[in-house]
């Protein structure tokens, strides 16, 4: 019988304000987190599900929490585990690795803006969060693998999944993508092309081969 397990999830991108109407963020659509969840609960796992702002519905039988900036998700992702301290992390989401150092309380005029915005680091989630395991993944435009091997080893996951987001078909908001996923003993699998889904199912029973 496959042993049951507790996922959390992150998908899609975040937001840093600098003002109430205007913030940094990236082009994530949250397709490939919102894939690996369904693929997750469709196994039988039960999932938390931690979003960015994304405009998807939550796959079925996924407990979802939304966010908005890296430290909501950070905080999100930090209760879950705490309630589940055995839980799969799979951060799929492309959080921001900085945000704007304040956030004006109104609307900044162009007049008053110096042109210079003093930025300050984010947490990394998945260096803050303690579980038994961890995956990441590596979006990449270049050097994909030695990247993707880097964070692995840097983060001591137990697998990171990577990809070269310039890729047609592979990059930000697509139906399809081309990973490789890449193990904490050193293995690694080249998957073709693949539906999102597709991809969200080998990820999810990699997953399912690494825990104990």
């Amino acid at each position: 019988m496959r042993k049951k397990l507790q996922f959390v999830v992150t998908a899609g991108p975040t937001r840093e304000y600098i003002d109430p109407v205007r913030f940094l963020s990236n082009p994530s659509t949250g397709k490939m987190g919102f894939a690996v969840a369904r693929a997750a609960a469709a196994r039988g796992h039960a999932v938390t599900l931690v979003a960015g702002p994304v405009s998807l519905p939550t796959p079925k039988g996924v407990s979802r929490v939304d966010v908005t900036s890296a430290r909501d998700m950070l905080a999100a992702v930090a209760s879950a585990v705490k309630a589940a301290p055995d839980a799969v992390l799979v951060a799929a989401a492309a959080v921001a690795d900085w945000r704007p150092a304040s956030c004006a309380a109104k609307k900044l005029k162009k007049s008053r803006m110096s042109g210079v915005l003093r930025l300050v680091r984010n947490p990394d989630i998945l260096m803050s969060v303690k579980t038994s395991v961890k995956v990441g993944f590596a979006a990449e435009t270049d050097n994909v693998m030695k990247e993707a091997a880097r964070k692995l080893r840097e983060k001591g996951l137990a697998m990171i999944v990577a990809n070269d987001v310039t890729e047609d078909g592979a990059g930000f908001g697509t139906d399809t993508n081309r990973v490789a996923l890449l193990r904490g003993d050193g293995s690694v699998e080249r998957l073709p092309m693949m539906a999102k889904l597709a991809v969200a199912r080998r990820i999810v029973r990699a997953c399912e081969d690494i825990c104990p």
